[in-house]
Formats: structure tokens, sequence, C-alpha cells
């Protein structure tokens, strides 16, 4: 079963790239992130023909989450919406149940805030979801499934993880508190798969758009694959795939990918 987190950073831009990709690479399951659009304007006919079902938490001009599941895989149980706050209407949570030979596997597309500037109600708000997530993740845990919980984290877990560390020393994405909410995920007893897999520097999954940051492999590790126990398990691989960033026009991240061997 292979799996992919992508922040395509607008879906309808990145179309091409996300239709090339998906018949290059074939995943089974793509979770994306930051849709920038209504679940109307999602383009659904061009990724059922490729051979996809869909289900998508859109927003208009911002957020916005995916889960995309290759034929004959089906999306069963779909959750919109991270529980804990009920007035939280940005669309960045989409989970949802898929059958596969070894038992169910629950997947989620997580687009977390990216809480600059830090000192304001925006890191409040990161640090509030992360406390929410973690509580769900406890839940998802404790069902004992294959869980996979994929996305844009929006956290630069360690120095290994960019390029320039002391260049984010005061950002969002790199303050301890920050980082302390992502390792009490993996205290809870999930693993960071790409990192069970390949613990090399230099291994990033965004470039900035601005300083030639790409040019330079001035690039940051924000997007993770966690995976419960029982994912950990089976896992098999992960991969980086930094080419795609070298397309015309590209995302500022790239999809990192996970293969498990759930038969």
């Amino acid at each position: 079963m292979r799996i992919t987190t992508w922040n395509v950073n607008s879906v309808k831009q990145r179309l091409g790239h996300l239709l090339g990709f998906l018949d290059e690479a074939k995943p089974d399951i793509v979770c994306l992130q930051e849709l920038k659009c209504v679940d109307d304007a999602f383009p659904r006919t061009e990724i059922e023909e490729a051979g996809y079902v869909v289900a998508t938490h859109g927003q208009k001009a911002f957020n916005g989450v995916a889960l995309l599941a290759r034929r004959p895989l089906p999306l069963q149980d779909i959750r919109r919406g991270l529980p804990g706050d009920p007035e939280d209407v940005q669309a960045r949570y989409i989970e949802a149940g898929i059958p596969t030979p070894g038992g169910v596997l629950r997947v989620a597309s997580i687009y977390l805030p990216n809480g600059n500037p830090v000192g304001t109600p925006k890191y409040d708000y990161k640090l509030a979801f992360l406390r929410r997530l973690h509580a769900h993740a406890r839940a998802l845990r404790e069902s004992e499934e294959f869980v996979v919980l994929a996305g844009d984290y929006n956290v630069i877990p360690e120095r290994a993880d960019a390029a320039d560390p002391d260049a984010w020393i005061h950002d969002a994405l790199f303050l301890p508190q920050s980082r302390a909410a992502f390792r009490a995920l993996l205290n809870e007893g999930y693993t960071d798969g790409l990192r069970a897999c390949d613990e090399r520097p230099g291994v990033y999954s965004f470039w900035d758009y601005q300083a030639g940051c790409w040019p330079r492999n001035q690039g940051i590790r924000i997007d993770h694959l966690l995976l419960s126990p029982q994912a950990a398990d089976r896992l098999v691989s992960a991969s980086v795939q930094k080419h795609l960033r070298g397309l015309d026009k590209p995302s500022d991240h790239v999809p990192v990918t996970v293969d498990l061997d759930l038969d």
C-alpha cells in the first residue's frame, strides 16, 4: 500500500503536476493539503478519470484537504474536521477508513496551522490544534487499527531537518513548544515514517519560493507521515519525490511517500 502526502499549494494550479504524479508513482492513497478551493471547485472529474475516488474538505481561497484512493479501494467512514473544537471552521483535517487484506487502514490528511507571527492568536491556534491532534491520535492508536496521520505539519522536528536551522529559531515552525508537541505524538507511540527509513541529514520536503532556496537546497522537512505501532510494523520503505520541485511553476512542497505491506 503506497501512501503519499503532498501540499499542492492550489490544486487547480498544480492539476497537471498532480495528474502526472498519479500516473508516474501510482500511489494507492494520496493525502492533499492546501487545496485553496471549495468542494464544488475541486477538479474531481479529472482525478476520477485518472482512476481515483475523492473525498474533500475545502475552503474558498485558503486551506483545504483531500483524500484520494486508487480504485477499487473505497473511502469509508469519512470524518471532516478535527474533533475537539466545534467552532473551528478551518478546513484542515479529513480522515477515512480503507479496508485492506490485513485490516482497516485509517488515513488522515492534515494541514496544520503555520502559527506565524509568534505571540499572536495564530500561534495560540497552532498549539491548540496540536493538542487536539494529540488527543485524537491517542484515540485512534487505542483502536489498534493501522493509522497513518499524514500531512503538512508545519513543524521542523529536529535541527537536521533544516538546511540552516539557526535561521528558524524564532519561527513558529521550530519553536520549542511546536517541536515538543510533535515529539508528544511520537511519545504517544507513533513513528515518523520517513525517519524510520532514512536518517540522513539534508532530506527536505519544502523549499521557499524566495531567496533562491530551491537551487541552493535551502530546504526544511515539514511534511510527515506518522504511523501507529500497527502500521509501523508493516513499513517497507519511505521516500521523498524531490524532483517535482524542479517542475515549471511547482508547489513549494514535494510529495513524501511510505509503502506498507498490508496483505
